[in-house]
């Protein structure tokens, strides 16, 4: 790619920034959203669930420290789009294997480089989630304003289906003690293994696998994993979910797993005004009153008015900076889920202690 070559970023409001491409040149589109982190960028962008999804990174330097094969959370890049502020086309640590620019290209990845980052992430917050396209092929604002109106919302869209195992596969160190079946919505790997170093044998299934199949592995617990889109519209999701509760085996659920097992149990999901993205958010346990850093991805939350009406749901633990449920557990089951990342790649380990939880449940129903 060229030295300086232009590109340009619409949003659905109007508003547009010109800058520098990065990445493959071309257009792309999607719901442009903000991750906080200040490192782990690799980790992020390779996120299952950020599929659909423009990404503004708020650090100011991003790609300098390169990429490596041993930080990815999928085997390709799934954000729509890239926006930073500076981009790295070199690196510089000793152990990187390439750089991002390489790795944007191999994924046919857009980005866009060059522009004001706090000013664009100021307008969103004001403004809200919204759709957004970046070209570095097409600059005319007026033709790509009728491209941008082709893109979908995000709200009522499915996308885990494009991200989730098309067969079962299996995971496991050695000698394992535990027989997990994890159903997936577009899941990290490290979640994964988080689970084997506790000694789990993983089976990774696609998400329209059925009861029986899931049950025939004869696992000694369930994992619902984190993944893309609207837990909405994912009807069918829901109802499988539903007949694994019912099976009273340990359920461990995270970020889109934690909102179809909330829609399961007769609660709402809805679309934020801003989503959590980053990985410095405060979150309160309210078992025991300890606070904990959080890594997150989410732009849907399990409605707290939805709560009220449900005797078998205990919300577990809060969002300190605007009160939305991060977690919940079934009072009369060994089921619990959160919304944000436990297994935190990149982010704080704060909440690896839900992994052990999760563990400690499936060794009481065995015994």
């Amino acid at each position: 790619m060229e030295k300086n070559h232009p590109a340009v970023l619409l949003l659905e409001d109007g508003t547009f920034f010109e800058g520098l491409a990065i990445g493959k040149i071309g257009t792309t589109g999607g719901e442009i959203a903000f991750n906080t982190g200040m490192t782990g960028y690799q980790e992020v962008f390779t996120d299952p669930s950020y599929l659909g999804q423009i990404l503004i990174m708020t650090t100011s330097h991003i790609g300098n420290y390169g990429v490596h094969k041993e930080e990815i959370e999928s085997e390709s890049i799934k954000i729509a789009g890239l926006v930073t502020k500076k981009f790295s086309q070199g690196f510089s640590r000793p152990s990187g294997e390439s750089s991002l620019q390489e790795l944007m290209e191999i994924s046919e990845t857009v980005g866009i480089s060059d522009i004001d980052t706090r000013s664009l992430v100021r307008h969103i917050r004001n403004k809200g989630a919204m759709n957004a396209i970046i070209s570095s092929e097409e600059t005319d604002i007026k033709k790509l304003s009728l491209k941008l109106k082709e893109i979908p919302s995000m709200a009522g869209l499915e996308l885990s289906s494009r991200v989730s195992t098309k067969k079962a596969y299996d995971f496991s160190l050695d000698n394992p003690l535990y027989k997990v079946a994890l159903l997936d919505l577009g899941v990290k790997k490290n979640i994964i293994r988080c689970l084997a170093d506790r000694g789990c044998h993983v089976r990774v299934f696609p998400m329209n696998t059925s009861i029986s199949e899931l049950e025939a592995f004869k696992p000694d617990g369930y994992m619902l994993s984190n993944g893309p889109g609207d837990p909405s519209v994912m009807n069918s999701s829901v109802e499988l979910v539903k007949q694994i509760v019912a099976t009273k085996k340990p359920i461990f659920g995270i970020c889109l797993g934690h909102q179809i097992l909330g829609l399961s149990q007769g609660l709402k999901t809805e679309k934020m005004f801003n989503g959590h993205r980053g990985i410095n958010h405060p979150i309160k346990n309210l078992k025991t009153g300890k606070g904990e850093i959080t890594s997150q991805n989410h732009g849907f939350v399990i409605s707290k008015e939805s709560i009220a009406t449900q005797t078998n749901v205990k919300v577990t633990h809060m969002h300190l900076n605007d009160d939305t449920i991060a977690g919940i557990e079934l009072t009369d089951k060994p089921v619990f889920s959160v919304q944000y990342h436990p297994e935190a790649s990149a982010g704080p380990h704060d909440s690896r202690y839900l992994f052990d939880q999760f563990i400690e449940n499936i060794a009481s129903s065995k015994n």
